[in-house]
């Protein structure tokens, strides 16, 4: 991709990740620009159960974190974490919608839904970053944005702990940048809306 399309302003960045994923989240939470101009949506397969995500990913990030809730306007600056049970839809109007209709790829929340739906809302504008997992959730997503004229990192499989998400995205798409898990934080941070 040439130079100028990469320096393009994003408006939204999406994350979606699996088994594995984790490990390479919160080291590159930590390392996001405290000023970064547009909100982050993470997606990641978590069990239906009271847990301590939240927390965790607020004692290392220096944006805001917060559970996403139905209905809620998307803010700057602000990063947003799918509940586990529902899926994260993106709305033309740019708020945050919960859905608990079927599992897709046996997961709620999915990676695909909330892409496709990113995609609608903020097209060319959005930046999507797929990480470790063991499963396909989030090629379909990708190939979506692609077509919506997104910016697409995909964690380079030699590098993640789980490589069968990367592989999936990799055999539909080729993306903008493919990054060992130490680098996507900085291309985030690229990516910077001033």
């Amino acid at each position: 991709m040439a130079e100028n399309d990469l320096s393009r302003i994003s408006q939204c960045a999406v994350i979606g990740g699996s088994a594995g994923s984790l490990k390479v989240l919160l080291p590159m939470l930590a390392a996001l620009d405290a000023r970064l101009a547009f909100p982050v949506v993470i997606v990641l397969h978590r069990k239906n159960d009271v847990s301590t995500l939240e927390q965790l990913l607020k004692e290392r990030c220096p944006l805001p974190v917060k559970e996403a809730e139905d209905k809620e306007d998307l803010r700057c600056g602000t990063v947003y974490l799918a509940p586990a049970g529902y899926h994260l839809l993106i709305e033309n109007d740019r708020s945050l919608s919960l859905d608990a209709s079927e599992k897709v790829l046996w997961s709620r929340p999915s990676i695909d839904v909330t892409f496709q739906s990113a995609a609608e809302a903020f097209g060319p504008g959005l930046l999507a970053v797929l990480l470790s997992g063991a499963n396909s959730d989030g090629a379909s997503g990708l190939e979506y944005i692609r077509y919506h004229g997104g910016r697409i990192i995909i964690q380079d499989p030699r590098n993640a702990e789980m490589s069968a998400m990367p592989l999936a995205a990799l055999a539909r798409l080729q993306p903008d940048l493919l990054l060992p898990d130490y680098a996507i934080a900085s291309a985030i941070n690229h990516f910077l809306a001033h």
